[in-house]
């Protein structure tokens, strides 16, 4: 199960993800489709190694599985790193299982806010939806939510702008943007066809429409499946970026929402990010912002 719900995401998904993520994986993406991974390789990686989570408090700090042991008032760190994809496999976490994690966190009471720790140059395009969802519960429950990021691109940085803020972890390697949609796939035609083996793929006089783009792509056309399938993706992750940035976000700067990446400065002066710090500060700005939104509850409520 582990092995098949990443073969399917390798071969079927659209990706959120920066190019230089795609080439990295190139090894482990032609290992899969040649079937080469040991059968004892293919347990999910939450079933060998659980994923760990911190809650930190002002006064201590504990790690383990869940929040039971959490110190009150605590942030919870939790991680996102590697490659995005929806399910667990054997060799990564999946978007939901780092979504439980986060909605247990929103539901303790224990925990005050919550740090997504982010290294991760995107993924597949469902992978985003569970973490924008349990992001979004979060929020609903008075929890902060703070995207703490080195490398943030494409599908994690979808993620992270939903986030309360986002903020870069260091001034050398932390990376944001790449704001866009690509896809990729084999034609095993001529392999096939110097093989002796004769492919027929038949559809119904009523499924005229049905693959269309796909198959058009398979002759060299493109165009069906960029409008049918890639730029609406793509308008749509735009959409979302502009608007949680909101005024904060430079359009003026070429490429901002069209891939382009930009290191932590440019980024927080063409508003992708919000600051720069270290974890500690980032762990702060939860606690502040919590604390800002209580009291302007409690303003709110004398003022009713």
């Amino acid at each position: 199960m582990a092995f098949s719900s990443l073969y399917s995401s390798v071969l079927r998904g659209k990706w959120f993800i920066s190019f230089k993520d795609v080439e990295a994986n190139h090894i482990l993406v032609n290992k899969l489709l040649e079937r080469g991974v040991d059968s004892e390789d293919t347990t999910k990686l939450s079933e060998k190694t659980p994923i760990t989570v911190s809650a930190i408090s002002e006064k201590e700090m504990k790690s383990g599985n869940d929040f039971t042991d959490a110190p009150q008032d605590s942030v919870a760190i939790i991680g996102l790193q590697g490659s995005m994809i929806k399910y667990g496999s054997y060799c990564s976490y999946g978007t939901t299982e780092v979504a439980e994690l986060i909605n247990k966190a929103a539901d303790s009471p224990k925990i005050t806010g919550i740090l997504l720790d982010i290294d991760s140059g995107g993924g597949s395009v469902d992978s985003i939806a569970p973490l924008v969802d349990a992001i979004q519960y979060a929020q609903k429950k008075k929890k902060c939510v703070i995207a703490y990021c080195d490398l943030c691109a494409s599908a994690a940085y979808y993620v992270a702008c939903y986030c309360d803020e986002i903020v870069a972890s260091n001034t050398i390697s932390s990376e944001f943007g790449s704001i866009g949609v690509m896809m990729g796939f084999q034609d095993y035609a001529k392999y096939y066809e110097n093989a002796g083996i004769k492919t027929h793929t038949i559809y119904s006089d009523l499924s005229n429409y049905k693959n269309a783009p796909f198959e058009s792509a398979k002759e060299g056309n493109y165009d069906a499946i960029k409008t049918e399938e890639l730029n609406p993706l793509a308008r749509g992750f735009q959409e979302a970026v502009k608007s949680k940035r909101g005024d904060k976000l430079n359009l003026k700067v070429e490429g901002i929402i069209a891939g382009r990446m930009f290191y932590a400065n440019e980024a927080k002066t063409n508003g992708l990010i919000d600051s720069i710090g270290t974890r500690d500060f980032a762990v702060n700005r939860v606690r502040e912002i919590r604390r800002d939104a209580c009291l302007t509850d409690y303003i709110n409520s004398k003022n009713a």
